[in-house]
């Protein structure tokens, strides 16, 4: 699978060199605040060896994301299909920085390229996107990328209990629609 670009950032396949930076972040409680639990460095390195095998699976999935001009890995961003557990079916775009790289313009510089390609290589009719109805940062993405919601798909993620993860939403974008 050929890299992604942008004016700024390289969104390509994972590294052994991505494996301590993407460990500190699901280890930081501002970038898991609206995803759960912590991750062990074991689970976070678990968790890139499942992107491997579903983008060599698929040929999409979460590309890691780096700063071209310093070489250096800020998160994630990319295509994956919804689960099966959800109330709903298609493919969800995704995004996650560490803390430094918040505010810099790159999630949406990110989504965009992905967008792009999930439309015109892909081919896909439709992309979502979900987040917890408290993530106002990430939804300010979904907006700026040109995303909608409607409320009335809005819905509790059944895999949570009570509390401030389960209340989520839903935004949509068609390929006829894109910005």
């Amino acid at each position: 699978m050929a890299e992604l670009r942008t004016d700024r950032l390289v969104l390509r396949r994972w590294r052994e060199s991505d494996l301590e930076p993407w460990a500190a972040m699901n280890a930081d409680p501002e970038v898991r605040e609206h995803l759960g639990d912590l991750l062990t460095r074991e689970q976070s390195d678990a968790s890139v060896a499942r992107f491997q095998a579903e983008f060599d699976r698929r040929g999409y999935g979460w590309w890691a994301v780096e700063v071209e001009a310093r070489g250096e890995f800020i998160g994630f961003a990319g295509l994956d299909e919804v689960d099966d557990y959800m109330p709903f079916t298609g493919v969800e775009i995704g995004w996650r920085l560490a803390r430094p790289a918040w505010g810099q313009g790159y999630a949406t510089e990110a989504a965009l390229t992905v967008l792009a390609h999930g439309f015109d290589t892909l081919e896909l009719p439709e992309i979502l996107a979900v987040t917890t109805a408290t993530n106002l940062r990430s939804q300010a993405v979904m907006r700026r990328i040109g995303m909608t919601r409607d409320p009335a798909d809005d819905f509790d993620d059944p895999t949570e209990s009570e509390g401030p993860l389960r209340p989520n939403v839903l935004y949509r974008i068609a390929r006829s629609a894109r910005i």
